[in-house]
């Protein structure tokens, strides 16, 4: 299963559910790689720390091989790293990876981390892939790459309009590049439950047959900290109520797997 996180607008905490829902499915058992694509690096981060000397190959590197042939290319689990957390791998970003963009665009090297997801496969479980907030060259490579699509949502009029054309690129991407391609759901984060504006947000939502899902992920400083100490939630704290909406969370998205 390859299950890229994406939304086109910032702040809607892509990495956070990247790495947490990568982090449930690894302590339980499944084996799990996240793929970092965003030169913010903040899934790279959040699971080797900001302190640690990063790894040497990561994906600028992979995407910078395919502009060249090469005699003696790494394979494709040199570029994944263990993290301390067992079961769980990363293939880091850099912020270099910007860099390379309008080559690999004007090379249509669109499919390439399609080609390396395949060959990743029968070593991983689960494949979690964290992208820029924007449709971009990575993100639609990720986009190609992926079986779902999961979108986190903050309650707000501009995510909300915001959401209608990420709806359209990704229909769009079905139709031109990835037919296997599903909208998995729309993940509530940040949630406030006793506000009334996310709940009229989300009513329009449904009312327009999005698939909202029903987890909700609530807002807290708990989050912050996990970031700062470098520790999924699972790990940092395993019975807090934001660890257990993401646990719910989990299991709502894998129910029918």
């Amino acid at each position: 299963m390859r299950r890229v996180i994406f939304n086109q607008k910032g702040g809607v905490g892509k990495s956070s559910v990247t790495v947490n829902l990568a982090a449930i499915s690894a302590q339980q058992g499944a084996r799990t790689l996240v793929i970092d694509l965003d030169p913010q690096c903040n899934s790279t981060h959040y699971l080797l720390g900001d302190d640690s000397d990063l790894p040497e190959l990561d994906v600028s590197n992979f995407f910078e091989s395919t502009l060249s042939f090469q005699l003696s290319a790494p394979s494709a689990v040199d570029y994944c790293h263990r993290t301390p957390f067992e079961g769980l791998d990363i293939l880091p970003s850099n912020p270099d990876i910007g860099d390379l963009q309008s080559k690999l665009e004007s090379r249509h090297k669109i499919y390439k981390l399609r080609d390396l997801c395949e060959q990743l496969d029968e070593h991983y479980d689960a494949i979690f892939i964290d992208t820029p907030p924007a449709f971009n060259f990575f993100s639609l490579s990720a986009l190609c790459a992926a079986d779902r699509c999961l979108i986190p949502f903050d309650c707000d009029e501009f995510a909300r309009q915001a959401l209608y054309s990420l709806v359209h690129n990704l229909r769009e991407t079905q139709a031109d590049h990835n037919e296997r391609l599903i909208l998995e759901g729309i993940v509530v984060n940040q949630f406030q439950p006793r506000a009334s504006l996310p709940a009229k947000i989300i009513a329009s939502l449904e009312e327009q047959e999005l698939p909202v899902l029903a987890s909700r992920i609530p807002s807290s400083v708990k989050m912050k900290e996990s970031h700062l100490e470098a520790k999924p939630l699972i790990h940092l704290a395993p019975k807090h109520k934001l660890t257990q909406a993401f646990v719910e969370l989990y299991a709502e998205l894998n129910k029918a797997d």
